[in-house]
């Protein structure tokens, strides 16, 4: 077997890639973490989410939700009480200052995202996101 070739390995490879891209912005810009930065962006266009709601949203476990939430609390980004319906949740919401951020640092991490997605042809990026929405409706009819 050869990793290179094996398509999960490619997929994580691809998306590491990007996310270091896009990461140049919000971190060395503007002092925000890859965790952090994934918490603002589920935060900053609903009224709330549960610390549950964001791990299954973003890829990010328990652990990291936390340790993320504290530091944007910590910089008045966002705000985080107990969830009425689970006390063992917290309910996080977006400070106006945390929207204010988000909104100011948003538009440059879509301008880089839009300058690498412009090395590609329109049809290497239909298909593209063909394959990951493919990809994403597969692994939910799997079970396990």
């Amino acid at each position: 077997m050869n990793i290179e070739n094996f398509f999960p390995y490619r997929v994580a490879v691809a998306a590491a890639s990007l996310s270091r891209h896009l990461e140049n912005v919000y971190r060395r810009e503007h002092g925000i973490s890859r965790e952090e930065w994934r918490v603002l962006f589920l935060l900053a266009d609903v009224p709330s989410l549960t610390s549950k709601e964001l791990s299954l949203r973003s890829s990010l476990d328990k652990i990291q939700i936390s340790r993320a939430a504290q530091r944007l609390e910590k910089k008045g980004l966002i705000e985080g009480q107990e969830a009425a319906e689970d006390r063992r949740l917290r309910d996080y919401a977006c400070t106006d200052e945390g929207r204010a951020f988000f909104e100011e640092v948003f538009p440059k991490v879509k301008a880089r995202a839009d300058a690498i997605l412009s090395s590609m042809s329109p049809a290497d990026i239909k298909a593209l996101e063909q394959g990951l929405s493919a990809l994403k409706d597969a692994t939910a009819k799997t079970k396990g």
